[in-house]
C-alpha cells in the first residue's frame, strides 16, 4: 500500500476524477466495488470472449505480465521481496513460463519519466497485464488504462480505478498490526516501544496500522507507549537507521515498523533488543532480533486476478482482503517471545476471523483527546483506508 501524498493533493485528484476532465478514469471506493474482500475471480465461471468490463479474455499461454518493483527483484526481504514473491507464486499456480513476466526493478516514485519509462517498456514488451506495486505508480497508471484500454492495468494501495481495465488492490493489514502489537505489548520492558512509519497522518495506510499496533499492544499491555519516528520515504534505508537510533534513543526495547527494509531490525538486534518485522519474515537477517513479521502473501491477489481473465470472471472489481483471504498474516513467533503470546495471538486472530473483535470499534481515545466513533459502531473499510489521519491515544510522534 505508497509514497507520500497529502491531503490537498488527493483531494485534487479526486476533483479532477469526478469532473471527467479528459479522462474517464474516476476514484472508486477501495472497497464498495468489493464484497468482503473477494475479488471477481470468486464470481460464477462462464464461456464468454469478453468480461461485464468490456475487455477480452486472454488464454494461459498468450498471458503476458509486466510489474514495477520500486526495489530489486533480487531483494532478500522487504516489499519488493514480498511482492516478486507473489508473481513467482502466481506464475507456478497458473503455468506461466519466466518468459511471460517482465520485471521493471527499482522504478522510482518520484520520477514521472522513469516510471512513464518502465511502463511503455512492458507495454512495448506485449505485456496485456501489468501491476504496479507502489503508490506513486497510480496516476501514470491511470493515463496508460485510458490510453490503452485493451491491456490490463491494477495499482497496489492506492485509491483510483475506472472500473474496466484500471483496478486497484490492497488487503486489511491491520488485522496483522494488531496481532503483531500483542507480541510488542507483552515483550516490552521499558514499557515503550518504536515504530518506524514512512509517512506521517495524512497517509491513512500507515497511521492506520500504526493505530492498530497500539491497540494490539494496549490489549496485553495498558502502560506501554509506542513511539514514532517518520522517514518521510517508502525505500530510504539510511533514513529507516536512523530513526531507528533515535527511537532506540528514547529506551524503546522493541521496534515495529512500516518501511521497506530490514533497517530498523538490524538496528534493534545491534542494540540487543526486539522487534516487529513487515512485509516478509525478517528474522533470516535478524534471529536474535525479530519477534515476528507481519506479512504480506501477495500470490493470493495475483493468481486470483489473472485466474479470473483467463476464465472470463473479471469484472473490473476493487481488491480488499485480510487474514480471511489469506493475505495477510504474521510469521511464526520467535521462542524468545513471551511464553502467553502464541495464546494470545490466537485468541485475537481467531476473534477477528470470527467478527468478535473488529479494532476499530467502539470510542477511541485519540493522543489529542479527540474521540472517534461511539459505541457499537465500527469504522467502515472506506474510512480505514483513506481517512484514519489520527493517532490512537498510546501514541506519541517523535520530532
Amino acid at each position: 500500500m505508497r509514497k507520500k501524498w497529502t491531503a490537498l493533493c488527493m483531494v485534487f485528484v479526486m476533483l479532477f476524477a469526478l469532473t471527467g476532465c479528459g479522462s474517464s478514469t474516476k476514484v472508486v471506493d477501495l472497497v464498495t466495488n468489493n464484497v468482503n474482500g473477494k475479488n471477481s475471480s470468486e464470481t460464477t465461471k462462464t464461456n464468454k470472449t469478453e468480461t461485464e468490463a468490456g475487455t477480452k479474455v486472454i488464454a494461459a499461454k498468450d498471458i503476458k505480465v509486466g510489474v514495477l518493483y520500486i526495489g530489486s527483484a533480487s531483494d532478500t526481504s522487504g516489499y519488493t521481496y514480498a511482492h516478486e514473491q507473489g508473481i513467482k507464486t502466481m506464475a507456478n499456480n497458473l503455468g506461466l513460463t519466466s518468459k511471460q513476466i517482465v520485471r521493471k526493478e527499482n522504478v522510482s516514485d518520484d520520477n514521472t519519466k522513469e516510471k512513464n519509462k518502465a511502463i511503455q517498456e512492458c507495454i512495448d514488451a506485449g505485456c496485456n497485464i501489468i501491476f504496479g506495486t507502489s503508490f506513486g505508480e497510480m496516476q501514470e497508471l491511470s493515463e496508460f488504462a485510458e490510453k490503452y484500454p485493451d491491456i490490463y492495468f491494477a495499482h497496489g494501495s492506492g485509491y483510483m480505478s475506472n472500473g474496466k481495465n484500471f483496478t486497484n488492490y490492497f488487503g486489511r493489514i491491520y488485522q496483522a498490526r494488531y496481532l503483531s502489537g500483542i507480541a510488542a505489548g507483552l515483550k516490552t520492558q521499558s514499557n515503550k516501544i518504536g515504530y518506524v512509519a514512512a509517512q506521517d497522518n495524512t497517509n491513512a495506510e500507515v497511521t492506520g496500522g500504526i493505530d492498530a499496533f497500539a491497540m494490539g499492544v494496549e490489549s496485553v499491555n495498558t502502560n506501554a507507549t509506542i513511539y514514532v519516528k517518520v522517514t518521510h520515504s517508502w525505500y530510504d534505508p539510511a533514513e529507516e537507521k536512523a530513526a531507528a537510533k533515535a527511537l532506540l534513543s528514547q529506551g524503546c526495547d522493541v521496534l515495529a515498523q512500516h518501511c521497506d527494509t530490514t533497517a530498523p531490525q538490524e538496528e534493534a538486534q545491534k542494540k540487543g533488543v526486539w522487534g516487529i518485522g513487515y512485509n516478509s519474515d525478517m528474522s533470516k537477517e535478524t534471529p536474535k532480533a525479530t519477534l515476528t513479521s507481519v506479512l504480506w502473501t501477495w500470490s493470493a491477489y495475483y493468481t486470483s486476478y489473472v485466474q479470473s481473465i483467463m476464465d472470463g470472471t473479471y469484472d473490473g472489481s476493487n481488491y480488499y482482503g485480510g487474514m480471511s483471504e489469506g493475505l495477510i498474516g504474521l510469521s511464526g513467533l520467535a521462542s524468545f517471545n513471551d511464553n502467553s503470546a502464541q495464546d494470545k495471538i490466537d485468541e485475537a486472530k481467531q476473534a477477528i476471523l470470527d467478527g468478535s473483535v473488529k479494532i476499530f470499534e467502539n470510542e477511541m481515545k485519540t493522543n489529542t483527546g479527540k474521540v472517534i466513533g461511539k459505541d457499537g459502531s465500527v469504522l467502515d473499510d472506506a474510512t480505514i483506508t483513506g481517512k484514519i489521519n489520527w493517532y490512537y491515544h498510546n501514541v506519541k510522534v517523535l520530532k
